[in-house]
C-alpha cells in the first residue's frame, strides 16, 4: 500500500460482520482525506468469510488478513493467538492510533495491543454496558476493559456517554457522536435492494407482508436457551402456517446443527447460509417481526418500523426498549410464543412503528473524522 510519510498512521482493526458494517463509514470518511491519513485495514478474520464478504459490499479490502481463527477453539486460545499476530503487525507499522468498534475478541485484543506499546485507541460504539457480566458473555467485559485504555470513546447515545462518566472516564474523551450503522444504511442505493429482491426470488422465497426475520447466535443462548427459542419459533411456525419466517444461520455448529435438526422440517421456515448485508437489509425492511439476538439489528430496525423482540435478559441497548422500538424477551418461551403472536395476527400496516430511530441520524462517521482530526491537531 502507498504510504504517505506526512500522514497519520491509523490502524483499523476488525473481525466480524458488525464490526465492518459499523466501521466501513468510518473507513470511507477517513480515506477522503489521503493527506491526513494512512488507513491501514487488519482484518483478524474472526468471521472469516462474513467479514470479507461484507467488506467488499462497501467496495473495501483487508491490508493485513490475520487468518486467527480454528476450529472448537477456547476463548483463551483466540485471545493469545490474535494478540500475537497483531503484535507482528505493530511492529512493521508505526501506528499513530488504531480503531476498534464494539466489543469482540478482536475490539479487546486491538485496544490491549495497542495500550502496550501506549499507541491511543479510538473506541467506536463505546459505553454500552448491562452491568451483568455474563449477559452478554464475554462481550460485557471486553468492552469495560477497552473502556480503560480508549483516548477517545465515540458513544452513540448519551445514555452511553453517562455511563462512561459514572466509570470515572474523563469527560473530554467521552463524543455523543450517534451509531455508524445508520451511516451503512444509507450506503445502500435502489440498485442494490433490487438485486437483493432477486436474491430471494431466486431462493423461492416470496417476500410479502407476512415475513418474520430471526436471528440467534449468541453465545449466551447456546444449549438450552437455543432449545427454548427453537421450540417457540417451531410453535410459531405451525400457529402462523401463512407466514414465512427466514433464519440465516450462523455458522458456528452448536447453533447450525440444532437449527437445521429441528426446523428444517417445516416448509413455511426458510433456513438461509449467511447473508451478505444488503440481503440482510432488505429482509429487515420488509419484516412484519423481528427476533434476534444480535446487537446491530436492534439498532438498524427502527429506521424501518419493524416490531423487534430481543432475546436476551439484558441489552446494552436501552434506548431502544425505552423508545418502545424492541421489547426484551429473553429465551423464555411463553414470552416469544404470546408477544409474537399479537404481532402476526394483525395486519401488518398496523404494527408499523412511527417513532425516530433513538440510535442516530447517519452522520456519525463525518462527525469522528473531524473529532479524530482534532485530536491530532490538538
Amino acid at each position: 500500500m502507498v504510504m504517505n510519510k506526512k500522514a497519520k498512521n491509523i490502524l483499523v482493526v476488525l473481525g466480524t460482520r458488525p464490526e465492518v458494517i459499523k466501521l466501513a463509514p468510518v473507513i470511507i470518511e477517513l480515506k477522503k482525506y489521503p493527506e491526513k491519513y494512512n488507513v491501514i485495514v487488519c482484518n483478524t478474520e474472526q468471521q472469516k468469510e462474513l467479514s470479507n464478504q461484507t467488506l467488499s459490499y462497501f467496495d473495501l479490502k483487508a491490508d493485513i488478513n490475520l487468518d486467527c481463527m480454528r476450529p472448537n477453539q477456547s476463548l483463551a486460545e483466540i485471545q493469545s493467538r490474535v494478540l500475537k499476530e497483531l503484535d507482528k503487525v505493530f511492529d512493521k507499522f508505526e501506528i499513530d492510533a488504531t480503531i476498534v468498534q464494539g466489543d469482540t475478541m478482536t475490539v479487546l485484543c486491538g485496544a490491549l495491543t495497542s495500550f502496550y506499546r501506549k499507541i491511543p485507541v479510538f473506541h467506536v460504539e463505546a459505553g454500552l454496558r448491562s452491568y451483568d457480566i455474563f449477559e452478554p458473555f464475554p462481550e460485557e467485559v471486553m468492552r469495560q476493559m477497552t473502556s480503560r485504555v480508549t483516548a477517545l470513546n465515540f458513544a452513540p447515545t448519551e445514555v452511553n456517554r453517562q455511563a462512561l462518566l459514572k466509570e470515572n472516564v474523563s469527560e473530554d474523551k467521552i463524543f455523543v457522536t450517534g451509531n455508524t450503522v445508520i451511516d451503512a444504511l444509507f450506503c445502500l442505493s435502489d440498485e442494490t435492494l433490487s438485486r437483493a429482491k432477486e436474491y430471494y426470488r431466486n431462493k423461492g422465497i416470496i417476500i410479502n407482508d407476512e415475513l418474520v426475520l430471526i436471528t440467534a447466535h449468541r453465545r449466551e443462548n447456546h444449549g438450552e436457551r437455543l432449545d427454548r427459542i427453537i421450540k417457540a419459533i417451531s410453535k410459531l411456525a405451525e400457529k402462523f402456517s401463512s407466514h414465512t419466517f427466514v433464519i440465516p444461520v450462523h455458522p458456528n455448529p452448536n447453533v447450525k446443527d440444532k437449527i437445521y435438526n429441528e426446523l428444517n422440517k417445516y416448509e413455511n421456515i426458510k433456513l438461509l447460509e449467511p447473508l451478505d448485508y444488503p440481503n440482510l437489509v432488505y429482509l429487515m425492511k420488509n419484516a412484519k417481526l423481528i427476533l434476534t439476538d444480535s446487537g446491530g439489528i436492534q439498532e438498524e430496525a427502527p429506521s424501518f418500523g419493524c416490531p423487534t423482540f430481543v432475546m436476551r435478559y439484558e441489552t446494552e441497548r436501552q434506548e431502544g426498549i425505552d423508545a418502545g422500538v424492541s421489547k426484551l424477551v429473553g429465551a423464555d418461551y411463553d414470552k416469544i410464543v404470546s408477544l409474537s403472536s399479537e404481532i402476526l395476527s394483525k395486519p401488518k400496516s398496523e404494527t408499523r412503528l412511527r417513532v425516530q430511530n433513538p440510535y442516530g441520524n447517519g452522520k456519525s462517521a463525518l462527525l469522528i473524522e473531524q473529532i479524530v482530526n482534532s485530536y491530532f491537531n490538538n
